[in-house]
């Protein structure tokens, strides 16, 4: 329904608004036949997404479903080659999966990671996160693909500008993206560089539970929120 209002109002043209998928919201989960059932679903909603003119990214959640999600990926671009995929750049393995992706017409989604992962798979110092976050991204914008760079750390920003520049990447080759409400005067500086800026933000009746799942599933969030409620800069 969202879709096919979207679609009429004109405001999903070009992919102007997307949608962000969470695969356990479609039965990802389920102990019998989650995986078909979550497939199932998430075709239905490419199919809406296509005929109102936008895309679908597939959000990434704890590191026990990253598999699951990008095997549920590889299927969906079977026919719908042009859904987003996000990779967390906390993980030891989003390297390899960076390269992996980084294809001509390929949409990623690179984040930091929001949620608690055991020392065997992720980076637990934030100095190794940001480092593997500007490697990754590297990846990404010497590679074919379309790279979104979600991230609101302004010394990241800086340093993958840089990488951007060097990369000779187009405009219209990327996007940054943020969280709404999350340094607004940052996010009007990159749109008003000439740089595209995606804001990305929860829909709907729940949006305060899916908050408060955020905040529970890795409690420096919390901060990270507070400080940034705390500024706008």
């Amino acid at each position: 329904m969202l879709l096919r209002e979207l679609g009429a109002a004109g405001l999903s043209d070009g992919g102007r608004v997307e949608v962000s998928l969470k695969l356990s919201a479609l039965g990802q989960a389920l102990p019998r036949d989650g995986e078909r059932i979550c497939l199932d679903n998430a075709r239905r909603i490419c199919a809406a997404a296509q005929e109102a003119g936008t895309t679908v990214t597939l959000d990434m959640e704890d590191h026990t479903t990253t598999d699951a999600t990008l095997a549920t990926l590889g299927e969906l671009r079977q026919d719908f080659p042009w859904v987003g995929a996000v990779l967390q750049a906390y993980l030891r393995r989003t390297e390899a999966d960076c390269r992996d992706l980084a294809t001509s017409g390929s949409r990623v989604r690179l984040c930091k990671g929001a949620y608690r992962e055991p020392e065997s798979v992720a980076f637990q110092e934030t100095v190794e996160v940001d480092t593997s976050y500007v490697r990754c991204a590297r990846i990404l914008l010497e590679g074919q693909g379309y790279p979104m760079l979600a991230t609101h750390d302004p010394q990241i920003i800086e340093v993958v500008q840089s990488v951007v520049e060097g990369a000779g990447r187009a405009p219209d080759s990327y996007e940054w993206q943020m969280l709404y409400g999350i340094r607004p005067l940052e996010q009007q500086r990159i749109a008003d560089a000439g740089q595209q800026l995606r804001v990305y933000l929860p829909y709907g009746q729940e949006w305060y539970g899916y908050l408060m799942r955020r905040m529970a599933e890795r409690p420096a969030n919390t901060m990270f929120f507070l400080r940034a409620l705390a500024t706008k800069k």
